[in-house]
């Protein structure tokens, strides 16, 4: 895949601050909707994954703030899973307006819970693959 998943998002008044800006908190919302919107496009719902015994979370999210967002803006909010050896996988987002300007660049770290045993799984990869009917989008 040469362009990561992404999604369209207009920022709703209601989602700013004081000053008029996005506030903060929701460019997580955002990211979380472009996540499962991801996966819903695999062919990954949330009932599969629970009837699995397997839950997807967050361990690690920055954020790197570069323009302000106002209320009305169009943004596309990008997905992009990195996948390692290990328990853990990255998740790669960049929030951009419609002129291409970056307004956000949000990094994190997840992993996949066994639902009983309360850890991370050994390879998360290999349940989301053997869950979706589109692996292509779930990255590289």
């Amino acid at each position: 895949m040469n362009q990561p998943f992404s999604v369209p998002v207009t920022v709703r008044g209601y989602e700013t601050d004081v000053q008029g800006h996005l506030n903060q908190a929701v460019y997580l919302n955002y990211a979380e909707h472009a996540r499962w919107s991801l996966l819903q496009a695999a062919g990954i719902g949330q009932a599969a994954l629970v009837g699995q015994g397997v839950g997807p979370v967050a361990l690690e999210t920055t954020i790197r703030y570069r323009r302000e967002l106002l209320a009305g803006d169009e943004v596309e909010v990008t997905c992009d899973f990195e996948w390692g050896e290990g328990k853990t996988f990255r998740i790669r987002q960049t929030v951009r307006k419609a002129d291409g300007t970056v307004a956000a660049e949000i990094d994190a770290v997840g992993g996949l819970m066994d639902l009983k045993a309360r850890r991370l799984v050994a390879d998360p990869r290999a349940y989301f693959e053997a869950l979706a009917s589109d692996p292509a989008l779930l990255g590289r």
